[in-house]
């Protein structure tokens, strides 16, 4: 079972007092993410964009930025033709979902700016990162549905802006599909933003599995 955080996207870059999606941040602002085995609270955090017209990530064989490089502004399928190893990234502006195997598989990470100078930084299970994929830049609205069952079935609940407790609201230990209308959205798998991480854009996940998750979730929201 599990417990997940979802969050809001707005891109291309994150500042002010607002929270960001790193693994220093996580532990330094557990208050933002605080999930209770078998609860269904939900938060919901917003990201400020700066506009800016390139894109950038620099990703490095060895840890703090050492051995071969590679660097890359668009989205990559594959990217085990560069680089035979992952151990740190440099997000130079924009951000990035990375994912473990080709084709937008396995283990995803959000990457917003700044520096990953080991894989444990960005909350990696490993150094195989083989494709990446750019978070377009959006300023519009935010709107997602949640489901207690699958089909867009049983109790329904919507959000569009900051909540600090869903569980008030919604009381259903279970999401089995949601539908995004508007915005990027990340499902993370346990508090304070850790582990396992599933990108969601515009459109219908009728079933976890399309969210590309292994079981029905326990919902932590954020925006």
């Amino acid at each position: 079972m599990f417990h997940i955080v979802l969050c809001a996207l707005c891109c291309c870059e994150c500042v002010g007092t607002v929270p960001v999606f790193s693994l220093d941040h996580a532990r330094e602002n557990t208050k933002h993410a605080i999930i209770y085995p078998f609860s269904s609270k939900i938060h919901i955090f917003f990201l400020n964009p700066i506009l800016c017209s390139n894109k950038k990530i620099v990703f490095y064989e060895d840890k703090n930025f050492q051995g071969r490089s590679y660097e890359c502004s668009n989205d990559c399928t594959d990217l085990h033709t560069y680089f035979s190893r992952c151990n740190s990234i440099r997000v130079e502006s924009g951000c990035f979902m990375i994912y473990e195997r080709p084709n937008y598989m396995g283990h995803q990470y959000f990457m917003k700016r700044g520096e990953y100078s080991d894989y444990q930084r960005w909350m990696g299970f490993s150094s195989s990162i083989r494709s990446c994929r750019l978070i377009p830049m959006y300023r519009g609205p935010y709107r997602l549905r949640i489901y207690e069952k699958a089909d867009y079935g049983g109790h329904m609940m919507e959000f569009t802006d900051d909540c600090p407790c869903v569980s008030d609201r919604f009381h259903h230990r279970h999401v089995y599909s949601c539908n995004v209308m508007n915005g990027y959205w990340i499902f993370y798998e346990y508090p304070n933003y850790r582990g396992r991480q599933y990108f969601l854009k515009s459109g219908d996940y009728r079933r976890y599995r399309d969210w590309c998750a292994t079981c029905a979730i326990v919902v932590e929201l954020l925006k």
